[in-house]
C-alpha cells in the first residue's frame, strides 16, 4: 500500500466573480411589480404630459424596494448600467442611477469609478427625463466628482434649453454646499432667475435655502439683490427658514 502523504497540499478552488448584469436586475425588479403602485405612480408623474417624462413607461415599483435592490447590484459594470439607462421603463433607469448614487457615497470608491459614473450620466443625459432621475444623480454623485475639478460644465448646463440639464446644473452644487462651498450655487441661481419652469424654480430655491444654512449672510446679500425679480416659487423656497419678519420683508419686496 502507498501511504498517504501527510503534508499533501489541499486543493482550493477560487470562486469566480459573479457578473452583475442589466438582465438580472430587470428580472429581479419585475418581482416587485404592483398594479396598485402603478396607478399611484401614473397619477403622481402624469406620464406623457408635455416634456415631463414624455414617452415613459412605468412598471409599478415602490422606490424603497428599488433602492434596496440597487444596493445589491453595487459594482455593476458601466456597460451594463448603460443598458439599464437605455431601457424605456422609468424604474429601470431609476435603478441604474440609484446604483451609481449609492456606490458613489461609499468612501472606498475610486476616482476612476467616480469618473465612469459621471461620464455615463452626462453621456446619457437624454435618457434622464424627469425630476426624480436628476435628483438621484445630482444630490451627491455629479457634485462629488466635480468638487476638486473645473465646473464650467455646470454653467453650460444652466444655459441649456433642456429643463433636466438645467436642473442638473443647480442640484450638482448640493455636494459643494455640504463642503461649505456656496459660490457656484449663488452664481448658477442668477442664471436661472428668468427660467420659465416651476421645477427649476423649486430646485433653485431648495439649493439657495441649503446654501443659506451654511452662509446666512451671503443668502441675505443675494436676496437683497434679487428678491424683487425672483420667481415667486423660487423666492418662497429660498426664504422658508428665515424668521417671520424677514420673510414678510422679502415677499413685500417681490410685490
Amino acid at each position: 500500500m502507498i501511504a498517504k502523504n501527510p503534508v499533501a497540499k489541499k486543493v482550493t478552488t477560487v470562486a469566480k466573480p459573479v457578473l452583475l448584469t442589466a438582465k438580472q436586475f430587470i428580472e429581479q425588479l419585475k418581482t416587485y411589480q404592483s398594479d396598485v403602485e402603478l396607478k399611484k405612480i401614473q397619477r403622481y408623474f402624469k406620464s406623457g404630459e408635455g416634456q415631463y417624462g414624455e414617452g415613459d413607461i412605468f412598471m409599478g415599483i415602490k422606490m424603497g424596494q428599488l433602492f434596496t435592490l440597487a444596493k445589491e447590484f453595487s459594482g455593476m459594470p458601466v456597460v451594463e448600467l448603460e443598458k439599464l439607462l437605455d431601457n424605456k421603463i422609468h424604474e429601470v433607469r431609476a435603478g441604474a442611477i440609484s446604483i451609481m448614487d449609492k456606490e458613489s457615497r461609499n468612501k472606498k470608491i475610486t476616482e476612476s469609478r467616480k469618473k465612469e459614473f459621471y461620464d455615463l450620466y452626462m453621456r446619457c443625459h437624454d435618457r434622464i427625463n424627469n425630476w426624480d432621475l436628476v435628483d438621484l444623480g445630482c444630490l451627491h454623485m455629479t457634485g462629488s466628482y466635480l468638487y476638486n475639478k473645473p465646473r464650467k460644465i455646470l454653467y453650460k448646463l444652466a444655459r441649456s434649453k433642456n429643463i433636466w440639464e438645467r436642473r442638473t446644473a443647480i442640484l450638482s452644487t448640493c455636494y459643494f454646499i455640504k463642503q461649505g462651498d456656496t459660490d457656484d450655487t449663488f452664481k448658477i441661481a442668477v442664471l436661472l432667475l428668468k427660467d420659465k419652469e416651476d421645477l427649476i424654480h423649486k430646485a433653485t430655491g431648495w439649493m439657495l435655502r441649503f446654501a443659506g444654512d451654511k452662509d446666512p449672510k451671503k443668502l441675505l446679500i443675494f436676496l437683497d439683490a434679487y428678491a424683487a425679480v425672483m420667481p415667486r416659487t423660487m423666492l418662497r423656497g429660498t426664504i422658508e427658514k428665515l424668521n417671520k419678519t424677514k420673510k414678510e420683508y422679502y415677499m413685500k419686496v417681490k410685490k
